[in-house]
């Protein structure tokens, strides 16, 4: 067999059922082999975090944890309450300009490799290939009449389908507090069976029905992806100078004058979202990489070198130039400026996290009172929470340059329950001619692990002046 003598090997069979997504009806990506493809499912190992992480303990305690009723947030050795969730700002600010950086570089890879909607639809459409068969019989199944061998095709699928999506709904109520025996038992809150349900309708709906639609029609992301990439962003790109015009062979011949796409529609074919790569650039394009896997397939195949489809630029593909490096282009400089900005005050933030926090709150009405000894008092609270999740006994004690500066009260230790604020009340007094210049009184409060300082004022008549 001569060079251009092809084995069609059935190419086209499928090439009439694939045209553009329109949503009017579900798309069977066909499932093939090649590095994208792996690299798929090696990428949703960054998943296995979420169904791992509520069972390992740390210190006899789940390891991860988000107590809502006690207002205590656990990681491991940290504890983070509410007046600490300033850092969430940061968390998603993180977040949301790394996306926006990884976007800009390479396009929409965060929704074709990480995000759980392309995730849990790849695994929900894997599910229905082992069960249901190949795109052709899927479709075939899915307009035949019902019969029992459809029936029990369907209950065994979307009884897998419900599974899953079932135990990730309880996976994600377990960083909660809630437990397996919980739904054993029937022991369940109001609050805890409507989230469960509607996470599990969620992903059942969304992978299961969905799918594509979801990344078409639903998420925000696939609009405004548009406003992020420039001609420098690398994503998978047809190469309409090689392709076209293209046409299919004839008799296993390249036609002359034809370009090297065959138009076997095989990168449509395996498309999650149904879109034709050969149209140019689509806000359905999820940059998953699959369709260069079928292209590269069918090259080899036909004998013609891989790349027709293939990650590049627009300024590489159209204008043939070299894609600039990173430290050159001005948005992603600024992106990283930002990233790195974010972690900073992120880590700072966790670093300094403190086992307790002091607030002293000065009385106001009246700010201080004259007693009948002449000697002027001043009234404070002070606010000791404890950030532990144990109970913490904390000693209380002041200091000044005020001479002969005295509290109502012996000051001591106090016991302050975790998760609390425990208000304290301190009553200093001292005669106003002992009151010089520096009327500053720092309160000091040392617990177990660190010790907390607070400056504040004795006020007096003079100091009114």
């Amino acid at each position: 067999m001569s060079d251009n003598k092809i084995q069609l090997e059935n190419l086209y069979e499928e090439g009439d059922h694939w045209v553009q997504n329109l949503g009017d009806e579900t798309i069977h990506a066909k499932r093939m082999g090649g590095k994208f493809r792996n690299l798929k499912w090696l990428a949703m190992i960054v998943w296995a975090p979420f169904f791992i992480g509520p069972y390992i303990t740390w210190n006899d305690k789940q390891a991860i944890l988000f107590d809502t009723e006690h207002r205590q947030y656990h990681l491991f050795d940290i504890t983070i309450f509410p007046q600490d969730i300033w850092m969430l700002t940061m968390v998603l600010l993180f977040l949301a300009i790394l996306l926006a950086a990884m976007t800009t570089v390479l396009g929409r890879v965060f929704c074709g490799y990480f995000c759980f909607q392309t995730v849990w639809t790849d695994i929900f459409s894997w599910v229905e290939t082992k069960v249901e068969g190949a795109p052709l019989k899927r479709r075939k199944l899915d307009k035949a009449p019902m019969s029992f061998y459809k029936l029990k095709v369907k209950i065994i699928k979307h009884s897998i389908w419900m599974s899953i999506a079932l135990f990730s709904g309880v996976t994600w109520m377990l960083y909660f507090g809630v437990s397996w025996a919980d739904y054993f038992n029937a022991n369940l809150s109001t609050t805890t069976f409507t989230i469960t349900v509607v996470i599990t309708l969620g992903a059942y709906i969304f992978a299961g029905f969905m799918r594509e639609q979801t990344c078409l029609w639903v998420c925000p992301y696939a609009r405004i992806q548009g406003a992020m990439v420039d001609n420098q962003s690398i994503m998978p790109t047809y190469d309409h100078y090689r392709g076209e015009s293209r046409g299919k062979l004839n008799k296993g011949n390249f036609v002359d004058d034809n370009g090297d796409c065959i138009d076997c529609h095989q990168c449509v074919a395996v498309c999650p979202t149904g879109v034709d790569i050969r149209k140019g650039q689509e806000y359905g394009c999820i940059t998953c990489g699959l369709c260069i896997d079928a292209c590269d397939a069918v090259m080899e195949k036909v004998g013609k070198p891989k790349g027709l489809i293939r990650y590049t630029s627009i300024a590489e593909m159209k204008f043939n130039q070299e894609t600039r490096p990173l430290y050159k282009r001005p948005r992603v400089i600024v992106y990283s400026l930002i990233l790195v900005s974010a972690l900073s005050i992120l880590t700072y933030g966790m670093s300094t996290l403190a086992s307790m926090d002091l607030k002293v709150l000065h009385d106001r009405q009246p700010l201080f009172v004259q007693l009948s000894d002449g000697s002027i008092r001043n009234k404070y609270e002070l606010k000791v929470m404890n950030k532990t999740d144990k109970d913490m006994q904390v000693a209380i004690s002041f200091k000044s340059s005020i001479k002969d500066l005295k509290s109502k009260e012996t000051l001591g230790s106090f016991m302050i329950p975790t998760g609390n604020v425990k208000s304290i009340y301190v009553y200093l007094s001292a005669y106003e001619n002992n009151v010089g210049d520096d009327y500053e009184v720092t309160f000091v409060v040392k617990g177990e692990k660190s010790t907390l300082e607070y400056e504040t004022s004795f006020f007096t008549p003079r100091s009114m002046r």
